[in-house]
């Protein structure tokens, strides 16, 4: 008996989201699959969320991306936030479970393959000093670092930096949001270099309104980048 089939009997596979047993490791048990919202077909070309009706390579917009102008040229997301896509977003999150972060660079990976270009920088969503002192660790750059990996693209996890604590975005208006987020991102002189002249490909654990992608977008234009793709694990829905 090999290593991974010895271990595999002392360690079997669990599910991801609920520790039931399942035939590989890092995978879903069929009850969580069914409650895990993939967005697959028709999404949105600049926020990835999912439309009615269409195919999966047609080119469309949301009613959100249409009536609001972004400085982004296009998007994906893995997830719809709710059920558990919630669930396994907030466990990465707030849980300390770290393990998610491959699986879910997986799904996005997937998501994310008709907006990929040769040589992209990967480049994660920072988070204030104060609120990565406390979690410990910045789950956007976990994402982002599998990604990268699994993409066989340049990672930069320290290329943005939060000038200011915004503090949580919960309960603010979508103009609140903005407003909050306006320059409060930049690239540090030290990593200047690295951003001018490429395409970005921009990760995030969560899109809601797009004010956090918009202000570290502009900041990433500022410092010379040639174009801007954003990703996401998981895209914010309206009810109906």
């Amino acid at each position: 008996m090999g290593l991974q089939a010895a271990l595999q009997v002392i360690y079997p596979p669990q599910c991801l989201s609920c520790a039931a047993p399942v035939a590989s490791d890092f995978g879903l048990c069929a009850d969580c699959w069914r409650e895990t919202p993939f967005i697959a077909g028709l999404a949105c070309d600049q926020c990835g969320i999912p439309l009615p009706g269409g195919e999966a390579g047609e080119i469309a917009q949301c009613d959100d991306c249409i009536a609001i102008a972004r400085p982004w040229d296009r998007g994906r997301a893995a997830l719809v936030y709710r059920d558990n896509g919630r669930r396994l977003v907030l466990a990465l999150k707030h849980g300390d479970r770290m393990d998610l972060a491959r699986p879910a660079a997986g799904w996005m990976l997937k998501a994310a393959r008709p907006i990929l270009r040769p040589g992209m920088l990967v480049v994660p969503v920072p988070l204030h000093w104060l609120r990565l002192f406390r979690r410990r660790f910045n789950q956007a750059a976990l994402l982002s670092r599998a990604l990268a990996r699994g993409a066989g693209l340049d990672h930069c996890p320290d290329a943005l930096i939060r000038q200011r604590n915004t503090g949580n975005q919960d309960g603010k208006t979508r103009e609140a949001r903005f407003a909050n987020l306006a320059d409060a991102f930049a690239v540090p002189r030290r990593r200047m270099a690295r951003i001018e002249g490429r395409d970005i490909l921009l990760v995030d654990d969560v899109m809601t309104s797009g004010a956090t992608f918009a202000a570290t977008t502009e900041a990433l234009v500022s410092a010379g980048a040639r174009s801007v793709n954003v990703l996401c694990l998981a895209r914010v829905a309206k009810d109906g």
